[in-house]
């Protein structure tokens, strides 16, 4: 067998409570594709944080080409020639992107002066490595697309002289065209014979880009094999310890009276005469490719427009003018973007899942008593299963699916009428995706009206009674779940058809 290009061997992590990796062993040859798999807070992060040197494991050996190196840092690890690219992007939006790809590093000039014209050549070869011959160097990162971004930092990681390329989670935040071109991009990477350790939760990506999987549960490595012998459903087994027979619940088949009213909503260059109704108990799932419109409607939903045209009522009453009016009229918003809206990530699960209660339960003008608060934070964490071994650790500190779980816990406890959930399973795996999809009944069969935007469409296939689908802030198709097609919906959200 060849040496390969990179080896954890026995990795142990500890952090206060809770033991995040035990006894975890990866390997990646030269030119792969690793895809490492596992559930949120399996364990997948820490071990990169190890790679990247942000954390230092308890035991364990790292081995480059069959040498044992020690990784005491960023710098150590960036040294021998591994980079890692983070969910959030690490750019600074007023530097150019040139200047982002070798910030630091910039070529000198005698007397330490930068030399602008080499470092504009030397961008403009990564940047060509990466498919983005058409991209100016000289353009700043604030003008750039998500996309554009991630093939930046993938350029950026290659401007190190790299050999191996963590990538995480990197299509997250892509739409279907944007990631078809980036797993292209990895594709002549491992061509060119870099090693690529590909952490994602969406398996059909990892049917068509990765050789081999490694799969972590609960901080322990569980196994690894060939993409080619193994079936998504054997995928899913290794991850969650279990067959998930049935990922979509079936429908709530009682369907109540009109619970949330718009009438010709518009916003200028935004949304244009937006009309529909969500009943009780029902799922309306929302489709559209980026730029839709559909973020900025759930937005407007929950009153976060003042300059809005139109009516939004609940159950008739009243007009939804601003937040504080949606939440007393029993709206509730997800959003898609759970790190920066969603959370205060330097607070508390105990915190966060009480933010938005305090209003409400205290009575008489009195603060809210800490039994009370307790009670309300051990009835969340143990209805939706949150895993934490302390209500008092930060939120920032919990995988993807718990952040979405402590979301979906603030709102719920104010007992909503209607419930906006935007890309509510975006970045999280497939046992926590279907223990959310089981919620969502649960919330429908006792009456709550649900709108679910979706850039997946087996989700919005397999979840909603009725599908909207969006182009340019328009509604251009709508039609119940049992005439809706993926390539139906394609053709609404290109703005092929009108209702």
């Amino acid at each position: 067998m060849t040496t390969p290009a990179l080896q954890m061997a026995k990795i142990c992590k500890s952090f206060p409570g809770v033991k995040a990796l035990d006894q975890v062993h990866i390997e990646v040859g030269k030119g792969e594709i690793l895809a490492l798999l596992g559930e949120n807070g399996a364990g997948k992060s820490t071990l990169m944080k190890v790679l990247a040197g942000v954390h230092q494991p308890d035991s364990g050996d790292i081995f480059i080409g069959g040498n044992k190196v020690v990784i005491d840092g960023p710098r150590s690890s960036q040294a021998l020639g591994i980079s890692i690219i983070y969910q959030e992007f690490n750019l600074i939006p007023y530097l150019t992107v040139a200047e982002n790809i070798f910030l630091g590093r910039e070529p000198r000039k005698m007397k330490g002066i930068i030399d602008w014209k080499r470092l504009h050549q030397q961008a403009r070869e990564v940047l060509n490595r990466v498919g983005l011959t058409h991209l100016s160097s000289r353009k700043l990162v604030s003008g750039l697309s998500i996309a554009e971004q991630q093939l930046v930092e993938i350029a950026k990681a290659l401007s190190y002289a790299s050999q191996v390329i963590i990538m995480d989670e990197p299509t997250a935040v892509l739409n279907g065209e944007d990631t078809d071109q980036l797993l292209g991009i990895m594709q002549e990477l491992k061509q060119q014979g870099m090693s690529i350790i590909f952490i994602t939760h969406r398996l059909e990506e990892v049917e068509k880009v990765a050789d081999r999987i490694s799969v972590l549960r609960d901080g322990k490595y569980v196994g690894s094999a060939q993409v080619a012998d193994v079936t998504r459903d054997d995928m899913v087994r290794m991850m969650v310890g279990r067959d998930i027979t049935d990922l979509y619940p079936e429908r709530n088949k009682h369907l109540g009276k009109p619970v949330l009213t718009v009438e010709n909503l518009s916003l200028p260059g935004e949304l244009h005469d937006i009309s529909l109704t969500v009943r009780a108990g029902e799922i309306l799932g929302i489709g559209g490719l980026m730029g839709s419109g559909s973020t900025t409607l759930s937005k407007a939903l929950f009153g976060l427009y003042p300059h809005i045209k139109g009516k939004i009522s609940v159950d008739g009453n009243g007009q939804i003018t601003t937040p504080r009016s949606a939440i007393d009229a029993g709206i509730a918003l997800v959003t898609d973007d759970r790190k920066h809206e969603g959370l205060v990530l330097i607070m508390s699960v105990f915190e966060n899942l009480l933010l938005p209660s305090y209003r409400r339960v205290s009575a008489m003008g009195t603060l809210m008593g800490k039994t009370k608060q307790n009670d309300i934070v051990s009835k969340w964490v143990s209805h939706l299963k949150i895993k934490v071994h302390n209500p008092a650790v930060e939120v920032g500190t919990l995988s993807g699916g718990n952040q979405q779980k402590v979301v979906l816990g603030k709102w719920l406890q104010m007992k909503p009428k209607v419930l906006i959930l935007n890309e509510p399973t975006r970045g999280i795996d497939v046992g926590a995706k279907a223990e959310i999809y089981q919620l969502m009944k649960t919330l429908t069969e006792e009456g709550i009206a649900i709108i679910m935007i979706s850039s997946e469409m087996p989700e919005l296939l397999g979840m909603s009674h009725r599908i909207i689908v969006m182009h340019e802030g328009r509604i251009t198709g709508e039609m119940p779940v049992e005439e809706a097609s993926q390539e139906k919906i394609f053709i609404y959200a290109t703005g092929g058809e009108r209702t």
